[in-house]
């Protein structure tokens, strides 16, 4: 089997509410849909996230298409290594790993769906296989102001999630109200967990934290900058409550570092960090051996990447239980999404082919449209 062809086409699926975080707020996921055929008439599915620019990412695609075409899709190591080699090492870039993830995460997912595809069985049996029937995610409540996001929060609760995660990190004074607000909501026994997105230093940590520590926060996730281990470290060192790294892992050599450094008590990451399921898999075993667990992280995404996710999380002694799940922020997906119903806060580990997904077409169609309308 060789590949023949290799496509990535520009999305927009639009949000059911505009999403607030520290940075700013989105109203839809911006992604690149890759499509790799292959001479045995298999088709895999991936897809790249689009930001910042859907035409940046997609002309790092189409250059990287070049060294697909006439490899053979299992050898997917060697695929990956060449194109990274040819896109930035070979050209003076050197090391760009981070970008370079999310350039092609979209490639090495729809090589993995091939090949389960080829095989007839879920993606995760080629690592090792699923230790577990069922994925926890946490409750993620939305709102632009404390009241709403509490009043989310809420329903959350009510829908049986066992762990409420909250956006936090618009200023010292909101923050306080967001905690409480919350805390008030979802009652005492929920377990809750806050995320500056590196808005926190340990200055305001210090204003922040006496005047909630009655709401039993579980988790802090990144509250420091992304680019220095050192100030996380100092974080976890200061705080009583679990730090958690996001932004500051992405390769297994910054997931080793972290471990090393004692830095965070939990690991947040995605498939579009690390660029793919094989390294997402290396990350965990690498934390596993340092007794830290891994959470799900979730970008701006659509279920493919819920499944692709779903394949390598499963595989994970380590996986925590509240993961990041982002389907039910939108109006409608680009996969028939009925398997990633949630129950109690509980998806089922996907059972089908390759990443375990159909393509809904038509909404496919529909997501191209909206990207087109958006550059006009």
């Amino acid at each position: 089997m060789i590949i023949t062809d290799v496509k990535a086409t520009p999305l927009i699926v639009p949000y059911k509410e505009p999403y607030y975080w520290a940075q700013g707020v989105m109203h839809g996921a911006g992604v690149l849909l890759v499509e790799i055929k292959t001479d045995s008439g298999l088709i895999g599915y991936g897809e790249s996230i689009s930001t910042p620019s859907p035409q940046g990412v997609l002309a790092f695609i189409n250059e990287a298409s070049k060294f697909l075409i006439g490899e053979n899709p299992f050898h997917i190591s060697k695929i990956m290594e060449k194109v990274y080699h040819a896109l930035f090492k070979a050209r003076g870039t050197c090391s760009s790993p981070r970008f370079g993830a999310q350039v092609m995460a979209g490639l090495e997912m729809a090589l993995w769906d091939i090949v389960g595809k080829a095989y007839e069985c879920p993606v995760n049996h080629f690592f090792g296989g699923a230790v577990r029937d069922e994925i926890s995610y946490f409750g993620f409540p939305q709102g632009k102001s404390p009241k709403e996001i509490a009043t989310n929060a809420k329903t959350f609760s009510e829908k049986g999630h066992d762990v409420i995660y909250i956006k936090v990190g618009t200023g010292v004074k909101n923050d306080i109200e967001i905690i409480k607000a919350v805390r008030l909501a979802i009652g005492p026994n929920k377990r809750l967990r806050v995320d500056p997105n590196e808005h926190w230093d340990t200055f305001e940590m210090r204003q922040i934290l006496p005047e909630v520590v009655d709401c039993n926060i579980e988790c802090i996730e990144q509250p420091t900058h992304c680019e220095s281990i050192s100030a996380l470290r100092q974080a976890r060192n200061q705080c009583s409550i679990p730090i958690a790294a996001d932004q500051l892992v992405f390769t297994p050599q910054d997931c080793f570092d972290v471990c090393k450094e004692e830095a965070a008590d939990l690991i947040v990451l995605g498939l579009h960090e690390t660029g793919g399921l094989n390294k997402f898999v290396t990350c965990g075993r690498i934390a596993e051996t340092a007794r830290i667990n891994i959470n799900i992280h979730g970008l701006y995404e659509t279920g493919i990447t819920t499944c692709a996710a779903n394949q390598v999380a499963s595989v994970l002694p380590n996986l925590d239980d509240g993961n990041q799940f982002m389907n039910h922020f939108l109006e409608w997906d680009i996969i028939d999404n009925s398997i990633l119903d949630l129950k109690n806060g509980k998806m089922a580990v996907l059972s089908g082919s390759g990443l375990g997904f159909e393509i809904n077409h038509e909404n496919v169609n529909k997501a191209h449209e909206l990207y087109l309308a958006s550059i006009l």
